[in-house]
Protein backbone atom coordinates (compact mmCIF):
# COMPACT_ATOMS: atom_id res chain seq x y z
CA UNK A 1 0.00 0.00 0.00
CA UNK A 2 1.10 3.87 -0.99
CA UNK A 3 1.89 6.16 1.69
CA UNK A 4 -1.79 7.41 0.84
CA UNK A 5 -4.93 6.01 -0.42
CA UNK A 6 -7.06 7.75 -3.13
CA UNK A 7 -10.88 7.43 -2.03
CA UNK A 8 -13.30 9.00 -4.44
CA UNK A 9 -16.53 10.19 -3.45
CA UNK A 10 -19.47 8.77 -5.43
CA UNK A 11 -22.85 11.07 -6.31
CA UNK A 12 -24.51 10.38 -3.17
CA UNK A 13 -21.66 11.89 -0.81
CA UNK A 14 -20.57 8.09 0.12
CA UNK A 15 -16.68 7.40 -0.04
CA UNK A 16 -15.50 4.71 -1.26
CA UNK A 17 -11.61 3.07 -0.52
CA UNK A 18 -10.44 2.29 -4.05
CA UNK A 19 -7.26 0.44 -2.80
CA UNK A 20 -8.99 -1.04 0.42
CA UNK A 21 -12.38 -2.77 0.83
CA UNK A 22 -14.45 -0.31 2.86
CA UNK A 23 -17.31 1.31 1.86
CA UNK A 24 -19.26 4.24 3.55
CA UNK A 25 -22.55 3.66 3.01
CA UNK A 26 -24.88 7.06 3.09
CA UNK A 27 -27.55 7.86 5.26
CA UNK A 28 -31.21 6.98 3.90
CA UNK A 29 -33.21 10.31 3.53
CA UNK A 30 -36.69 10.40 4.76
CA UNK A 31 -39.19 10.17 2.14
CA UNK A 32 -41.58 13.47 2.34
CA UNK A 33 -43.70 14.91 -0.64
CA UNK A 34 -41.84 16.63 -2.78
CA UNK A 35 -43.25 19.21 -5.78
CA UNK A 36 -42.28 19.16 -9.18
CA UNK A 37 -41.41 22.29 -8.84
CA UNK A 38 -39.33 22.09 -6.38
CA UNK A 39 -37.52 19.04 -7.73
CA UNK A 40 -36.54 21.23 -11.05
CA UNK A 41 -35.55 23.76 -8.92
CA UNK A 42 -32.59 21.38 -7.09
CA UNK A 43 -31.93 19.68 -9.97
CA UNK A 44 -31.67 23.52 -11.44
CA UNK A 45 -29.31 24.10 -8.43
CA UNK A 46 -27.41 21.21 -8.95
CA UNK A 47 -26.11 22.11 -11.98
CA UNK A 48 -25.34 26.10 -11.33
CA UNK A 49 -23.99 26.17 -7.27
CA UNK A 50 -25.10 29.77 -5.89
CA UNK A 51 -25.07 33.50 -7.35
CA UNK A 52 -21.80 35.13 -6.32
CA UNK A 53 -24.23 37.50 -5.03
CA UNK A 54 -24.83 34.85 -2.27
CA UNK A 55 -20.99 34.51 -1.15
CA UNK A 56 -19.86 36.16 2.23
CA UNK A 57 -17.71 39.15 1.73
CA UNK A 58 -14.22 37.36 2.23
CA UNK A 59 -15.21 34.06 1.36
CA UNK A 60 -11.45 32.20 0.48
CA UNK A 61 -10.71 30.96 -2.72
CA UNK A 62 -9.27 28.25 -1.13
CA UNK A 63 -9.10 26.87 2.36
CA UNK A 64 -7.71 23.78 4.26
CA UNK A 65 -10.10 22.43 6.89
CA UNK A 66 -9.00 21.88 10.14
CA UNK A 67 -9.61 20.08 13.11
CA UNK A 68 -12.29 21.87 15.27
CA UNK A 69 -13.96 23.11 12.06
CA UNK A 70 -17.50 22.41 11.59
CA UNK A 71 -19.75 22.46 8.62
CA UNK A 72 -21.70 25.67 10.05
CA UNK A 73 -19.12 27.49 11.01
CA UNK A 74 -17.45 26.63 7.23
CA UNK A 75 -20.49 27.64 5.54
CA UNK A 76 -20.86 31.24 7.53
CA UNK A 77 -17.41 31.82 6.51
CA UNK A 78 -18.38 31.39 2.26
CA UNK A 79 -21.88 32.03 2.41
CA UNK A 80 -23.81 35.33 3.81
CA UNK A 81 -26.76 32.84 4.18
CA UNK A 82 -24.98 29.85 5.87
CA UNK A 83 -28.15 27.31 5.07
CA UNK A 84 -27.71 27.42 1.33
CA UNK A 85 -24.60 24.96 1.96
CA UNK A 86 -26.09 22.25 -0.49
CA UNK A 87 -27.19 24.60 -3.40
CA UNK A 88 -22.85 25.59 -2.98
CA UNK A 89 -22.02 22.45 -3.26
CA UNK A 90 -24.85 21.75 -6.24
CA UNK A 91 -26.40 19.15 -4.08
CA UNK A 92 -29.52 17.58 -5.73
CA UNK A 93 -32.40 16.38 -3.97
CA UNK A 94 -31.08 12.94 -2.99
CA UNK A 95 -27.74 14.10 -1.51
CA UNK A 96 -29.17 16.92 0.17
CA UNK A 97 -30.42 15.09 3.68
CA UNK A 98 -26.95 13.18 3.40
CA UNK A 99 -23.55 14.30 4.84
CA UNK A 100 -21.26 15.93 2.60
CA UNK A 101 -18.50 14.48 4.27
CA UNK A 102 -15.27 16.88 4.96
CA UNK A 103 -12.36 15.93 6.33
CA UNK A 104 -9.50 17.86 8.72
CA UNK A 105 -6.72 18.39 5.61
CA UNK A 106 -8.57 18.46 3.01
CA UNK A 107 -8.43 21.60 0.97
CA UNK A 108 -11.58 23.14 -0.59
CA UNK A 109 -11.35 24.98 -3.72
CA UNK A 110 -13.98 27.82 -4.61
CA UNK A 111 -14.86 28.33 -8.51
CA UNK A 112 -16.78 30.76 -9.95
CA UNK A 113 -18.12 30.37 -13.30
CA UNK A 114 -20.11 33.19 -14.86
CA UNK A 115 -22.51 34.46 -12.12
CA UNK A 116 -22.67 31.35 -10.03
CA UNK A 117 -19.66 29.97 -8.01
CA UNK A 118 -19.27 26.11 -6.51
CA UNK A 119 -17.22 24.66 -3.53
CA UNK A 120 -15.23 21.62 -4.51
CA UNK A 121 -12.40 19.50 -2.59
CA UNK A 122 -10.78 19.05 -5.83
CA UNK A 123 -10.22 21.83 -8.82
CA UNK A 124 -12.27 21.48 -11.77
CA UNK A 125 -9.71 20.18 -14.12
CA UNK A 126 -8.50 16.93 -11.64
CA UNK A 127 -10.91 13.85 -10.35
CA UNK A 128 -12.46 15.18 -7.11
CA UNK A 129 -10.50 12.41 -4.65
CA UNK A 130 -9.87 12.73 -0.82
CA UNK A 131 -5.99 11.73 0.48
CA UNK A 132 -6.16 10.20 3.67
CA UNK A 133 -3.65 7.84 5.46
CA UNK A 134 -3.73 3.75 5.87
CA UNK A 135 -4.67 2.67 8.75
CA UNK A 136 -4.05 -0.94 10.13
CA UNK A 137 -7.80 -1.36 11.95
CA UNK A 138 -11.06 -1.14 9.82
CA UNK A 139 -13.07 2.00 10.60
CA UNK A 140 -15.53 3.88 8.96
CA UNK A 141 -14.25 7.26 7.52
CA UNK A 142 -17.56 9.27 8.85
CA UNK A 143 -16.10 8.74 12.41
CA UNK A 144 -13.49 11.76 11.29
CA UNK A 145 -15.77 14.10 8.94
CA UNK A 146 -16.09 17.46 10.22
CA UNK A 147 -19.46 17.40 12.64
CA UNK A 148 -22.25 20.14 11.92
CA UNK A 149 -22.61 21.71 14.80
CA UNK A 150 -19.72 21.71 17.85
CA UNK A 151 -19.95 18.13 19.59
CA UNK A 152 -20.65 19.11 22.81
CA UNK A 153 -23.57 21.20 22.65
CA UNK A 154 -25.91 18.70 21.07
CA UNK A 155 -24.43 15.56 21.94
CA UNK A 156 -26.15 15.26 25.29
CA UNK A 157 -29.24 15.96 23.86
CA UNK A 158 -29.09 13.47 21.12
CA UNK A 159 -30.07 10.91 23.73
CA UNK A 160 -31.55 12.66 26.60
CA UNK A 161 -34.75 14.52 25.36
CA UNK A 162 -37.50 11.20 24.91
CA UNK A 163 -40.84 12.17 23.51
CA UNK A 164 -43.32 9.25 24.49
CA UNK A 165 -46.67 8.62 24.81
CA UNK A 166 -48.68 8.73 27.82
CA UNK A 167 -48.55 4.83 28.04
CA UNK A 168 -44.67 3.96 27.20
CA UNK A 169 -43.10 5.09 30.46
CA UNK A 170 -46.10 3.90 32.84
CA UNK A 171 -45.20 0.47 31.37
CA UNK A 172 -41.81 0.49 31.54
CA UNK A 173 -39.97 -0.88 33.64
CA UNK A 174 -39.10 0.79 37.63
CA UNK A 175 -36.97 1.29 40.43
CA UNK A 176 -38.68 -0.40 43.15
CA UNK A 177 -35.72 -0.11 46.12
CA UNK A 178 -31.86 1.12 46.83
CA UNK A 179 -29.15 -0.40 48.29
CA UNK A 180 -28.92 0.09 51.75
CA UNK A 181 -32.48 1.42 52.07
CA UNK A 182 -30.98 4.66 50.84
CA UNK A 183 -33.94 6.60 49.50
CA UNK A 184 -31.50 8.55 46.66
CA UNK A 185 -28.91 6.75 44.58
CA UNK A 186 -26.05 8.21 42.31
CA UNK A 187 -23.45 6.59 39.99
CA UNK A 188 -21.65 4.09 40.86
CA UNK A 189 -24.70 2.69 43.01
CA UNK A 190 -27.00 -0.24 42.59
CA UNK A 191 -30.56 -0.63 42.27
CA UNK A 192 -33.62 -2.93 42.50
CA UNK A 193 -35.87 -2.86 38.73
CA UNK A 194 -39.02 -4.67 38.15
CA UNK A 195 -40.59 -5.07 34.78
CA UNK A 196 -44.08 -6.06 34.15
CA UNK A 197 -45.09 -8.67 32.34
CA UNK A 198 -44.70 -6.51 28.46
CA UNK A 199 -41.26 -5.56 29.54
CA UNK A 200 -39.66 -7.85 31.81
CA UNK A 201 -35.74 -6.87 32.84
CA UNK A 202 -34.25 -10.28 31.51
CA UNK A 203 -30.21 -11.04 31.01
CA UNK A 204 -30.68 -13.31 28.15
CA UNK A 205 -29.21 -13.19 24.53
CA UNK A 206 -30.32 -10.42 22.49
CA UNK A 207 -31.93 -8.81 25.74
CA UNK A 208 -30.73 -4.96 26.07
CA UNK A 209 -28.05 -4.29 28.53
CA UNK A 210 -27.79 -1.15 28.72
CA UNK A 211 -30.61 1.72 29.93
CA UNK A 212 -31.76 4.90 30.48
CA UNK A 213 -33.41 6.21 33.28
CA UNK A 214 -36.26 8.81 33.60
CA UNK A 215 -38.50 10.60 35.60
CA UNK A 216 -42.50 12.53 35.17
CA UNK A 217 -43.42 12.26 31.56
CA UNK A 218 -44.38 16.19 31.36
CA UNK A 219 -46.96 17.07 28.78
CA UNK A 220 -45.63 19.10 26.19
CA UNK A 221 -48.69 21.24 24.75
CA UNK A 222 -49.19 22.64 21.56
CA UNK A 223 -48.87 26.61 22.33
CA UNK A 224 -51.48 27.59 19.57
CA UNK A 225 -53.51 25.13 19.66
CA UNK A 226 -53.12 23.84 23.08
CA UNK A 227 -52.84 20.32 22.01
CA UNK A 228 -50.88 17.82 23.61
CA UNK A 229 -47.98 16.68 20.95
CA UNK A 230 -46.56 13.82 23.35
CA UNK A 231 -45.03 13.53 26.74
CA UNK A 232 -41.25 14.85 27.41
CA UNK A 233 -39.25 11.87 30.16
CA UNK A 234 -37.03 14.07 32.36
CA UNK A 235 -33.29 12.49 31.85
CA UNK A 236 -31.56 11.01 34.68
CA UNK A 237 -28.98 9.16 33.48
CA UNK A 238 -27.19 5.72 32.49
CA UNK A 239 -27.81 2.21 33.74
CA UNK A 240 -26.19 -1.05 32.72
CA UNK A 241 -28.12 -4.77 33.71
CA UNK A 242 -25.99 -6.90 36.11
CA UNK A 243 -28.72 -9.33 37.22
CA UNK A 244 -31.89 -10.08 35.22
CA UNK A 245 -35.50 -10.92 36.84
CA UNK A 246 -35.60 -14.43 38.11
CA UNK A 247 -37.98 -16.64 40.84
CA UNK A 248 -35.99 -18.34 43.00
CA UNK A 249 -36.63 -21.07 45.55
CA UNK A 250 -36.87 -20.58 48.83
CA UNK A 251 -37.94 -23.19 51.78
CA UNK A 252 -41.91 -22.40 52.35
CA UNK A 253 -41.47 -24.51 56.21
CA UNK A 254 -43.61 -27.35 55.28
CA UNK A 255 -40.10 -29.54 53.95
CA UNK A 256 -40.95 -28.06 50.59
CA UNK A 257 -40.06 -24.55 48.47
CA UNK A 258 -41.80 -22.27 47.09
CA UNK A 259 -41.16 -19.80 44.11
CA UNK A 260 -39.97 -16.21 45.10
CA UNK A 261 -39.75 -13.25 42.74
CA UNK A 262 -36.12 -11.74 42.65
CA UNK A 263 -35.81 -8.29 40.91
CA UNK A 264 -33.07 -6.74 38.51
CA UNK A 265 -30.06 -5.53 39.65
CA UNK A 266 -28.67 -2.34 37.34
CA UNK A 267 -25.64 0.13 38.16
CA UNK A 268 -26.16 3.21 37.70
CA UNK A 269 -24.05 5.32 35.88
CA UNK A 270 -23.45 9.33 34.49
CA UNK A 271 -26.36 10.49 36.56
CA UNK A 272 -27.05 13.98 35.93
CA UNK A 273 -29.69 13.88 38.98
CA UNK A 274 -30.25 11.25 42.22
CA UNK A 275 -32.62 8.13 41.19
CA UNK A 276 -35.20 7.14 43.31
CA UNK A 277 -38.31 4.46 43.73
CA UNK A 278 -40.46 4.91 41.14
CA UNK A 279 -38.13 6.08 38.41
CA UNK A 280 -38.32 3.99 34.55
CA UNK A 281 -35.99 2.48 32.33
CA UNK A 282 -35.78 2.07 28.55
CA UNK A 283 -33.41 0.40 26.93
CA UNK A 284 -30.35 2.40 25.23
CA UNK A 285 -30.68 3.39 21.64
CA UNK A 286 -27.81 1.74 19.56
CA UNK A 287 -25.31 5.03 19.06
CA UNK A 288 -25.61 6.38 15.18
CA UNK A 289 -23.44 8.80 13.22
CA UNK A 290 -25.51 11.87 13.91
CA UNK A 291 -24.38 13.97 11.11
CA UNK A 292 -26.54 15.82 8.43
CA UNK A 293 -26.38 19.05 6.60
CA UNK A 294 -27.53 22.46 7.33
CA UNK A 295 -30.10 23.75 4.87
CA UNK A 296 -33.37 25.25 4.27
CA UNK A 297 -36.31 22.85 4.39
CA UNK A 298 -37.76 22.35 1.21
CA UNK A 299 -41.39 22.57 3.09
CA UNK A 300 -43.03 26.12 3.82
CA UNK A 301 -42.73 26.20 8.04
CA UNK A 302 -44.70 28.24 10.66
CA UNK A 303 -43.92 26.62 13.92
CA UNK A 304 -43.88 27.44 17.34
CA UNK A 305 -41.58 27.06 20.55
CA UNK A 306 -43.06 24.48 22.96
CA UNK A 307 -40.63 24.61 25.53
CA UNK A 308 -36.94 25.07 26.52
CA UNK A 309 -35.61 22.19 27.51
CA UNK A 310 -34.43 21.30 31.10
CA UNK A 311 -35.15 24.53 32.26
CA UNK A 312 -38.63 24.70 33.64
CA UNK A 313 -37.99 27.58 35.34
CA UNK A 314 -36.50 29.94 33.11
CA UNK A 315 -39.02 32.00 30.49
CA UNK A 316 -36.35 33.04 28.33
CA UNK A 317 -33.63 30.94 26.08
CA UNK A 318 -29.79 31.84 25.12
CA UNK A 319 -27.82 31.13 22.41
CA UNK A 320 -26.77 27.16 22.42
CA UNK A 321 -30.32 26.40 24.53
CA UNK A 322 -32.37 23.45 23.25
CA UNK A 323 -35.90 24.08 22.41
CA UNK A 324 -38.72 21.88 21.13
CA UNK A 325 -40.90 23.03 18.64
CA UNK A 326 -44.66 21.57 18.19
CA UNK A 327 -43.56 20.34 14.39
CA UNK A 328 -41.93 16.95 13.33
CA UNK A 329 -41.40 14.07 11.24
CA UNK A 330 -45.12 13.57 10.76
CA UNK A 331 -44.90 17.47 8.90
CA UNK A 332 -41.83 17.14 6.94
CA UNK A 333 -39.02 18.37 9.45
CA UNK A 334 -35.59 16.91 9.37
CA UNK A 335 -32.29 17.23 10.64
CA UNK A 336 -30.54 19.90 9.79
CA UNK A 337 -33.19 22.11 8.32
CA UNK A 338 -32.30 25.91 9.72
CA UNK A 339 -34.84 27.77 10.68
CA UNK A 340 -35.02 31.43 11.45
CA UNK A 341 -36.64 32.57 14.49
CA UNK A 342 -39.43 35.57 15.08
CA UNK A 343 -40.35 37.38 18.68
CA UNK A 344 -43.88 36.86 19.40
CA UNK A 345 -44.49 40.32 19.04
CA UNK A 346 -45.76 42.08 22.43
CA UNK A 347 -48.82 43.58 22.59
CA UNK A 348 -49.28 47.51 24.00
CA UNK A 349 -50.96 50.46 25.32
CA UNK A 350 -51.15 53.19 22.87
CA UNK A 351 -50.53 55.96 24.62
CA UNK A 352 -50.70 58.24 21.77
CA UNK A 353 -54.44 57.36 21.22
CA UNK A 354 -57.16 58.45 23.72
CA UNK A 355 -58.97 55.57 23.77
CA UNK A 356 -55.58 53.97 25.12
CA UNK A 357 -56.05 51.08 22.54
CA UNK A 358 -53.78 48.31 22.68
CA UNK A 359 -51.94 47.48 19.66
CA UNK A 360 -49.95 43.77 19.01
CA UNK A 361 -46.23 45.05 17.87
CA UNK A 362 -45.38 43.29 14.25
CA UNK A 363 -42.87 39.74 14.71
CA UNK A 364 -39.50 40.32 14.23
CA UNK A 365 -36.43 38.27 12.71
CA UNK A 366 -34.51 37.26 16.16
CA UNK A 367 -32.24 34.93 15.39
CA UNK A 368 -31.54 31.36 13.95
CA UNK A 369 -32.22 27.60 14.74
CA UNK A 370 -31.33 24.26 13.61
CA UNK A 371 -33.14 21.05 13.96
CA UNK A 372 -30.60 18.10 14.92
CA UNK A 373 -33.74 15.35 16.71
CA UNK A 374 -37.18 14.93 15.62
CA UNK A 375 -39.86 12.72 16.63
CA UNK A 376 -42.98 12.33 15.24
CA UNK A 377 -45.02 15.36 16.33
CA UNK A 378 -42.21 17.41 17.72
CA UNK A 379 -38.17 18.17 17.22
CA UNK A 380 -35.39 19.96 19.44
CA UNK A 381 -33.55 22.51 17.56
CA UNK A 382 -30.08 24.03 18.70
CA UNK A 383 -30.01 27.94 19.37
CA UNK A 384 -27.09 29.14 16.79
CA UNK A 385 -27.88 33.01 17.20
CA UNK A 386 -30.05 34.92 18.85
CA UNK A 387 -30.52 38.93 19.26
CA UNK A 388 -32.95 38.64 22.35
CA UNK A 389 -33.73 35.59 24.64
CA UNK A 390 -36.27 33.06 22.68
CA UNK A 391 -39.66 31.75 24.64
CA UNK A 392 -42.35 29.81 24.74
CA UNK A 393 -44.50 30.79 21.67
CA UNK A 394 -41.74 32.30 19.45
CA UNK A 395 -42.70 31.34 15.48
CA UNK A 396 -39.65 29.40 13.74
CA UNK A 397 -40.08 29.78 9.90
CA UNK A 398 -38.30 29.53 6.68
CA UNK A 399 -34.85 31.22 6.62
CA UNK A 400 -35.02 34.92 5.08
Amino acid sequence: MTASTSVRRTALGALTIIAGAMLVMPVQAQNHPISSGQRATAQQVSERGVPLGELAPNAPDTYVVKRGDTLWGISGMYLKRPWRWPELWGMNLKSIPNPHLIFPGQTLYLEKDGAYARLRTSRSSEPETVRVSPRTRSDSLADSALPTLKPHLIEPFLVEPLVVDAQVLEHAPRVIATTEERVLMASGDRVYVRGDAASPMLAEAGEPRFYRVFRDAVALKDPVSGEVLGYEAQYLGKAELVRGEAFEEVPNGKGGYSAEYVPATVTLSATKEEVKAGDRLLPAPARAFANYTPRAPELNVDASVVSIYGSSSVTYAAQNQVVAINKGSEDGIEAGHVLSLLTKGSRIKDSTDASKAMIKLPSEINGTAMVFRTFDRVSYALILEIRDGVRVGDRLVNPK
